[in-house]
């Protein structure tokens, strides 16, 4: 029985989450037998274009992403998450969803080495200004554009984030589809190819992982982020890192299509990782202390002792 691990929950502190607290999920990711639970709470910079930086949830309100000190609130909840959890068998990792931007690269640079994240994971969700993860955005941003438009927005932006160094994972890679397809149909499903190999290659030359996730099917549509034909040109690409995430932000979320998503993992005999210290973890592998490291500063930190670490970095 392959153990089953949720690397992408979005607990209160993630704007558009409901407010659920991270030991809320940590109880019932035990009740569903998750034996590994990763928070990946949204750090979203591109949304500083747009003028407003309150855009994560502390203290009761909206907050600003750039004050840190709701990070500092955010590692001290999962340290204590990881205390009482560990004799339940339930190991918690602290982990960030960060939207990418070109203008912030060092804002991000500065973040994911001054604290001690188990897992970054990389997101495109905006592009041209609009947020194509959303509805009612994504609808304004399609309808001016053509599908090669499309294409080439998504996967610069995507090959040019992959090329920082700055992110672990890559995350829910066709999310394009999400919305997309309304504007046009099938089409949309297919503009990964030709520009998405030499993209994965670099990802393999990173030793980066590239995540399954599951949120989709609770969207309707057929296939996991990324789709079948996706993971498979992954795995042409000599990728060896894969997670697997449910993409919750809510409770009823966490853990759905998580057995799918392994199954898929298996078809193509690839294998399910975790992460700890930005250091990926092979499920499969037997000897767990033979593990990778992608390389960014400040991976040694402890959790103890985070606080102190960072805080000449604050603003």
């Amino acid at each position: 029985m392959p153990k089953k691990t949720d690397y992408h929950v979005h607990p209160d502190y993630s704007l558009d989450a409901e407010q659920v607290k991270i030991k809320t999920y940590c109880r019932r990711a035990l009740e569903l037998g998750l034996k590994e639970i990763c928070f990946t709470t949204h750090m979203e910079f591109a949304k500083l274009e747009q003028g407003n930086d309150k855009l994560v949830y502390y203290q009761g309100k909206p907050y600003s992403l750039l004050n840190y000190n709701w990070l500092d609130a955010y590692f001290k909840e999962i340290q204590q998450a990881q205390q009482e959890f560990k004799k339940d068998g339930l190991q918690v990792k602290a982990g960030v969803e960060i939207g990418y931007h070109r203008k912030y690269a060092k804002e991000i640079e500065k973040v994911v080495s001054q604290y001690p994240f188990d897992y970054v994971l990389g997101a495109i969700h905006n592009l041209a200004g609009y947020s194509i993860a959303s509805k009612v955005e994504s609808a304004s941003y399609f309808a001016a554009r053509d599908l090669a438009t499309v294409q080439h927005d998504y996967f610069s932006l995507l090959a040019e984030a992959v090329k920082t160094g700055l992110f672990d994972a890559i995350a829910h890679l066709d999310i394009y589809c999400r919305y997309g397809m309304r504007h046009y149909g099938e089409q949309i499903t297919t503009i990964h190819r030709g520009v998405i190999e030499p993209i994965f290659a670099e990802m393999a030359k990173r030793k980066m992982a590239l995540e399954i996730n599951t949120s989709s099917r609770s969207r309707l549509l057929k296939e996991f982020h990324p789709a079948k034909e996706i993971v498979a040109l992954a795995a042409k690409a000599g990728l060896k890192y894969f997670t697997v995430g449910s993409d919750a932000h809510r409770l009823e979320e966490l853990g759905r299509h998580l057995h799918e998503a392994l199954s898929l993992l298996r078809e193509f005999k690839l294998t399910n990782c975790v992460y700890t210290r930005r250091r990926a973890i092979p499920l499969s592998t037997s000897n767990l202390n033979q593990f990778t490291q992608h390389k960014q500063p400040g991976h040694s930190l402890h959790m103890a002792n985070y606080g102190k670490h960072h805080q000449s970095g604050r603003h």
